[in-house]
């Protein structure tokens, strides 16, 4: 029965109709504060807390701190947030999957009932990673890159189809209807959630860092790893720090010409350089009140390339209106505004009208028609800037983001094989994808439209630039046919080529083999243009170095451009039938994308479409046959194998030994190593540990696959950690042009002897020394990639010692039982003299461990002297102190499961 602590269960209308909820209000009132003024985005995790409270897990003390939050306040309190469901990507939905099926196994083993293991709340996984961009071009490319999805992932959706028929509040929505995080917003998200009669606001966490977007209609959530997700699954609250929220007031409106993508990249430039990481971000003011739903979606996307938890929306009526158009039923509808309004947090507030740690505001009349590139989302560059950006960094070192070639090298041109002349700067892969921009009807629409005008002028792309149109959602293609824009697309090689990521995680497919070697052969820095949200160092494609996000207006124009030396402010776009054509006479106006808006939102082109889900999957998936029965039977299987994690799994928590001592670097980074560097998604080489692995079970290069799709195998995933081909372990020598050796190599101590970080580590093992990891500042920042952090653990790392950690990525490495280790002050690697050749020892955990204490880094170089440097600890939170000493947080869920 609900419980009715601090006399907080009220009644409300929803028309007719009576419901019951939670009262933030009332709860004001009991406590004597102004929750009013708390940010809209709290008082919903504080509705959750105060709905959850059952004495043990979530207290009525938890309910007080967080009513009293205090805007500038120190941050020491924990909050534990019971969320309303989960949403899996296949990527990450996949291992975390596996990780279950070891526990039902666990479970089985000890003469427990299997289960014991099952989730709380319910929990979707979309299946939207696994397609890649093999054909393209055709009319026919979707289903050709449908067949080879299917092909090679056959083993992994038996897993997925096990998964359903043994889980009973396990969801999947099968290959080919879209993007996760589109498919959250226009379906699985139902805005208000009843349970015993008590009425409850949707929230969640998912594994995949761009969960955020689902901000844009007022939901909380974000994004977790897959360890931590698992925990919120089966019952376990997500804990954090209670968070500084800061507010951004949006001020005027967007001129014309201006995009949606325009406007995240800008707000994606501000908050980096303001240094939202961990935080809570806040919109408010006039200017996101006029902005649509869709456009508050793409920026909350975006929320990890800004570094924020959260980029969050209050609930108003264009989010009534968005529901209405995407086909929610009536009574959903009712209840969502009914609900909102009665808890006193429906409308866009003022700036003044709510308490913000710190306010920031812009104005969106100063955004410009913007890129950003070519390694990081956060390098915004002006439209008319690009060309020169380019140059400029062609010849700049790579410490300033350069491409460290002599810059009279930009101009040359070499030839392939048949006969296409390649040079420097030439852009070889133009996709419209990723959920960020193709939720966006408005800049989807945009794109046909310039596609229609450029067609019209006689304005081609070359052949063999490998352009795709892969949208988030099929409802996408519906309203581009019934504009009559889709064929445009098509003629200028924006053929669908799938429903899915694609280029946005790396799934591009590769380019021709001659092209392939001409740039290879050449040092060629070739460039991908893409409307995604990731533009990291060999994510799109590991043979082109300069990548760039873009609007899908300007991904169609750059595509006919063919290069990023050109000047689209100033210079032709192409030369068409009648003589040269500027980018303002194909440009669409925004009363015509406006115009071809009124078919984007059609309530019954949204249910009928995902009606499909359960009544239509499609014949391919039909196909598929999973074993049955409660527990896994483990075929042998280069995709799925039983995870390690539960190898030596005992009822009782094994005495945890903090203390490192004689450790050897495994490897030392600069700034900004990404999840992708770390764990990378893309294509396994042959040459690789992961590669060879694959060679001596049997599977030809042909059917490799990618690191993502064989996430359910820790043999393969161990071997790719640190296996980015474009990663430099500053360890190794400097060659004599002043680059540096990279891949996922390193120098094996004593005696220096260069090999794959693979092998080195599992040398180290077998000889029984621990090893650490160094970095600089933000570790980890990117997906949120689990496999990053059990990689790592898998490698025999026992600390990583970094200037600053990436939020997700930090806790993944608690959540598995790798220290996370932070320098203090100026300290760094290259400021204490690191290289690799010491030894290292950590200490000041021997008699327990706190909450973000301070530890001892002793470093006795090779020389004999030695060196002493305090550390933060970057454990933050009591129940982190739990998960660590139990050998992670995995372990620590299963034994409570099984107890119970």
């Amino acid at each position: 029965m609900p419980h009715n602590t601090f006399n907080t269960l009220k009644e409300f209308k929803i028309g007719a109709k009576t419901g019951r909820y939670y009262s933030l209000p009332a709860l004001g009132k009991a406590l004597g504060v102004k929750v009013e003024r708390l940010p809209v985005s709290l008082r919903i995790v504080l509705e959750s807390v105060l709905r959850n409270c059952d004495g043990k897990k979530v207290t009525e003390e938890h309910i007080r701190q967080l009513a009293h939050w205090q805007p500038t306040a120190k941050r020491e309190e924990e909050i534990p947030f019971v969320v309303a469901r989960v949403v899996l990507q296949d990527f990450t939905g996949v291992p975390l999957l596996a990780d279950l099926a070891a526990m039902r196994s666990v479970a089985a083993r000890l003469g427990k009932s299997p289960k014991a293991i099952e989730p709380l709340v319910p929990v979707d996984l979309v299946v939207d990673h696994s397609v890649m961009v093999d054909e393209y071009g055709t009319p026919n490319a979707l289903d050709l890159n449908m067949r080879l999805e299917f092909k090679r992932n056959q083993e992994r959706y038996q897993f997925l189809k096990w998964g359903m028929q043994a889980f009973d509040t396990f969801g999947v929505v099968p290959p080919g209807f879209g993007i996760v995080h589109q498919v959250n917003l226009e379906y699985l998200a139902r805005g208000v959630y009843q349970r015993d009669g008590v009425y409850y606001p949707d929230s969640l966490v998912g594994t995949d860092s761009h969960t955020t977007m689902i901000n844009g209609i007022g939901v909380v959530g974000w994004g977790v790893g897959g360890i931590e997700a698992e925990a919120a699954m089966l019952g376990q609250p997500v804990y954090m720090l209670t968070p500084d929220v800061v507010g951004v007031e949006l001020k005027g409106q967007l001129r014309e010409g201006v995009t949606a993508t325009d406007l995240v990249l800008a707000i994606t430039e501000m908050l980096r350089r303001e240094k939202v990481v961990g935080k809570f971000v806040e919109f408010c003011g006039p200017g996101t009140a006029s902005l649509s739903v869709t456009d508050r979606a793409t920026i909350g996307n975006m929320a990890p390339e800004y570094g924020a938890t959260m980029g969050f929306f209050p609930v108003d009526q264009r989010t009534i209106d968005y529901f209405t158009g995407t086909g929610r039923t009536d009574e959903e509808i009712a209840a969502l505004e009914a609900y909102y309004r009665a808890q006193k947090m429906f409308g866009i507030p003022e700036a003044k009208d709510i308490d913000f740690s710190t306010l920031l505001t812009l104005d969106l009349g100063t955004v410009t028609p913007s890129l950003a590139g070519p390694k990081r989302p956060q390098d915004r560059i002006e439209i008319g800037n690009v060309k020169h950006t380019f140059i400029d960094l062609f010849s700049k070192p790579a410490s300033e983001n350069g491409f460290s070639q002599p810059a009279g090298r930009i101009d040359e041109v070499f030839t392939t094989d048949n006969g296409i002349p390649v040079q420097n700067g030439d852009i070889l892969i133009a996709a419209i994808t990723s959920c960020t921009n193709t939720s966006n009807p408005s800049v989807m629409l945009a794109a046909g439209l310039l596609a229609k005008k450029a067609v019209e002028a006689g304005l081609k792309v070359r052949k063999h630039i490998k352009t795709s149109l892969a949208p988030g959602s099929r409802v996408v293609t519906h309203y581009l046919q019934q504009t009559g824009l889709l064929p445009y697309l098509d003629q200028l090689g924006f053929s669908l080529a799938a429903y899915g990521c694609t280029t946005c995680i790396g799934n591009a497919g590769d380019l021709a083999p001659e092209l392939n070697e001409v740039i290879y052969k050449n040092n060629l820095v070739c460039a991908a243009v893409l409307s995604g949200n990731r533009n990291f160092e060999a994510r799109i494609h590991p043979n082109l170095k300069a990548n760039f996000l873009a609007s899908p207006p300007l991904v169609v124009a750059y595509a006919i451009a063919g290069t990023m030396k050109r000047d689209l402010m100033t210079e032709p776009v192409g030369r068409g039938t009648h003589g040269d054509v500027y980018l303002g006479d194909i440009w669409p106006s925004a009363a015509e994308v406006q115009e071809a808006m009124k078919a984007a939102l059609d309530p019954q082109a949204y249910r009928s479409n995902y009606a499909q889900v359960k009544t239509n999957p499609g014949a391919l998936w039909e196909k598929i046959k999973g074993t049955t029965g409660q527990v896994y039977d483990w075929p042998l299987s280069t995709y799925i194998a039983e995870p390690p994690f539960f190898s030596d799994f005992q009822p009782e928590p094994p005495a945890a030994n903090p203390t490192v001592r004689g450790a050897r670097a495994l490897g030392i980074f600069g700034d900004s190593i990404t999840t992708d560097h770390i764990s990378p998604a893309g294509s396994i080489k042959d040459t690789s540990p992961a590669g060879r692995y694959l060679i001596e079970h049997g599977v030809p290069k042909s059917d490799f696959n990618s690191y993502g799709s064989r996430r359910g195998n820790h043999e393969i995933m161990m071997r790719g950690t640190f296996a980015n081909v474009r990663i430099k372990n500053l360890m190794l020598p400097v060659n004599p042009d002043g680059s540096r050796v990279e891949g996922g190599v390193t120098l094996f101590q004593p005696g220096g002897k260069q090999m794959s970080i693979y092998d080195a580590a599992m040398q180290y093992i077998a000889e029984g020394t621990p090893t650490v990891v160094f970095g600089g500042e933000e570790y980890g920042t990117g997906s949120s990639r689990d496999w990053a952090a059990k990689g790592t653990l898998l490698l025999g790392v026992k600390a990583v010692i970094a200037r600053s950690f990436e939020r997700i990525h930090r806790s993944n490495l608690v959540g598995m039982g790798v220290l996370p280790l932070q320098f203090k002050g100026n300290d760094s690697a290259q400021s204490l003299g690191i290289t690799g050749t010491e030894t290292y020892d950590i200490t000041g955990l021997e008699n327990g461990i706190r909450p973000q204490q301070d530890v001892t880094l002793t470093i006795h170089f090779a020389d004999g002297t030695t060196k002493e440097v305090p550390l933060l600890l970057r454990i933050d939170t009591p129940i982190e102190v739990d998960y660590y000493n139990h050998g992670g947080i995995l372990p620590f869920v299963l034994r409570q499961l099984i107890e119970a």
